[in-house]
């Protein structure tokens, strides 16, 4: 009904060596965390999309805490148009954001690789408990980039500027990453 399926890659623990296995299965495609990360937040998931000949999407968790929000997971996206994982990690029921962006004036503004990146807000999970989740999205060079927070009170931490940073050009300070924390709930 759906046409062919690219399988998810996500490993069953998240530690140094298979993020170093996310990055060499994910090449040329971006693989953004939020960076420099704050004190005591951890790398608890990731994860990629490959098809036939190459990655096509990527997925990184971080998790950590927040004194107003309490636990707080963030989700950060890149996919080329058409695969689905941003909006299977939102809970939403269209495979791109496509109409639900640009229509009037973005709503947050990050820098991933570099650039200042608008991001608006899509239409929540389908699940309808509008303060469980809220959901970005935007285009960074040519792919969706999809922010999920949860709970949906901590998209406060969505600063303008808030940085994101593709790992796959880290070098020693790959080594800092702290990794552990519950996988999200997606």
């Amino acid at each position: 009904m759906h046409g062919g399926i690219r399988p998810l890659w996500r490993p069953a623990t998240a530690d140094y060596a298979t993020f170093a296995e996310l990055v060499s299965r994910a090449e040329d495609l971006p693989t953004y965390l939020p960076w420099p990360m704050s004190p005591g937040w951890s790398i608890s998931d990731f994860g990629c999309v490959t098809g036939a000949d190459r990655a096509c999407a990527t997925v990184t968790t971080t998790v950590g805490t927040s004194d107003l929000d309490g636990p707080v997971e963030v989700t950060v996206v890149a996919e080329d148009p058409g695969v689905g994982l941003g909006s299977r990690c939102a809970g939403t029921s269209y495979d791109d954001p496509g109409d639900q962006i640009r229509h009037g004036q973005h709503a947050v503004r990050v820098r991933a690789g570099g650039r200042a990146v608008p991001m608006w807000v899509v239409d929540p999970p389908d699940d309808g408990d509008v303060l469980a989740t809220s959901v970005f999205a935007g285009e960074a060079e040519g792919r969706w980039l999809w922010i999920i927070v949860r709970p949906a009170s901590a998209a406060l931490l969505l600063r303008d500027e808030w940085l994101l940073a593709d790992v796959t050009g880290f070098g020693p300070e790959a080594l800092e990453m702290p990794f552990g924390g519950p996988r999200p709930t997606w």
